[in-house]
């Protein structure tokens, strides 16, 4: 109560005002509506899935993308001995050689991705690496000046979930690639704000729930939560308990590890009765009131207070209902 008490004025009292009061300097509708209380935590705009990644060829580094580069499907992540390290979709690792005879989900990622890029019209994508699958591989290797064989090594592919944003060469030009070794740092291209959320407060983050995002600027955009870790972490013994809070943003602009306020909902009411904040008048017997506002007069009507929320107040009273007009300060 005390954000209501501290926004009241006291009133004469909760009798009916006669004919003749003065009313309001000005007044409010009581509302009917859904009733949203956000609570703001900290949080940082950032890309999601940061990763490191790591290729089976050794030898050196003959050319690195620029940080910030886009890399999508065939496209080269890397160059170890003059060779291209080429990016493909799929979960599968790209753990053996893959040749006639291979059957598996890598092989089948294998062929979705050189049907994508336009090779193996007779092949079928089945995850059995077949005469059909190894022309395919064939002409692909052709067009990326790789040694054309119709097998393909852990040195050639790389696998990935989708397209990939170059955070960091790991492993500079003229430096060496090894097994083991990761040879670049990268994050999706899809958008996140990442939350360190105090593990107290995790009833704040419902996974699928909105938030709104405060950006750098003034700016605001609607975001969903799409993460909410299971495990709660500390960053030392005296650092708070906190669990990791990742939500998804529509945001094509160019702030990156960007500090961002964000708006968890913290209760939502559903079709209720609501006065601006303001509108609460503290009652001499205790309690609280609205002054209604009828005509040429007006009359305080004591109210139930319920949940707050974007400077409103839920509110039960006699009379009240949708459209009542309510005093409120000037101004």
């Amino acid at each position: 109560m005390g954000v209501a008490a501290g926004a009241a004025v006291w009133a004469a009292g909760d009798e009916p005002a006669r004919a003749g009061r003065t009313g309001p300097p000005a007044t409010a509708p009581v509302q009917r509506g859904d009733l949203v209380d956000t609570e703001s935590v900290d949080g940082t705009l950032t890309y999601a899935g940061v990763r490191n990644v790591w290729t089976a060829a050794s030898g050196v580094v003959t050319w690195t993308p620029a940080r910030g580069a886009e890399i999508g499907r065939g496209e080269t992540l890397v160059a170890i001995d003059g060779r291209p390290v080429t990016l493909m979709y799929g979960k599968a690792p790209m753990y053996r050689a893959l040749g006639q005879g291979s059957a598996g989900k890598d092989v089948r990622a294998l062929e979705e991705n050189l049907k994508a890029l336009g090779h193996g019209d007779g092949m079928t994508v089945d995850g059995d690496f077949t005469a059909a699958t190894a022309d395919a591989v064939r002409e692909w290797q052709d067009e990326r000046n790789l040694q054309v064989t119709g097998t393909v090594d852990p040195s050639q592919v790389v696998f990935q979930a989708g397209a990939v944003l170059v955070r960091e060469a790991k492993a500079p030009e003229g430096g060496r690639a090894s097994p083991g070794q990761p040879v670049l740092t990268v994050s999706g291209t899809e958008r996140v704000v990442h939350v360190d959320l105090d593990a107290d407060r995790q009833d704040l983050a419902e996974k699928g729930a909105k938030a709104t995002v405060d950006l750098p600027g003034g700016t605001s955009v609607e975001g969903v939560i799409a993460d909410v870790g299971a495990v709660a972490e500390t960053g030392g013994p005296d650092a708070p308990t906190t669990v990791d809070v990742e939500i998804a943003v529509e945001y094509d602009g160019r702030f990156d590890e960007a500090p961002v306020s964000v708006e968890l909902v913290a209760e939502r009411r559903e079709d209720v009765l609501s006065v601006p904040v303001e509108a609460l008048l503290a009652l001499r017997d205790g309690g609280f009131g609205v002054e209604v506002v009828e005509g040429a007069g007006s009359r305080v009507v004591p109210v139930a207070v319920g949940a707050f929320g974007g400077g409103r107040v839920e509110v039960a009273g006699k009379g009240l209902a949708d459209g009542v007009r309510v005093g409120v300060p000037a101004g």
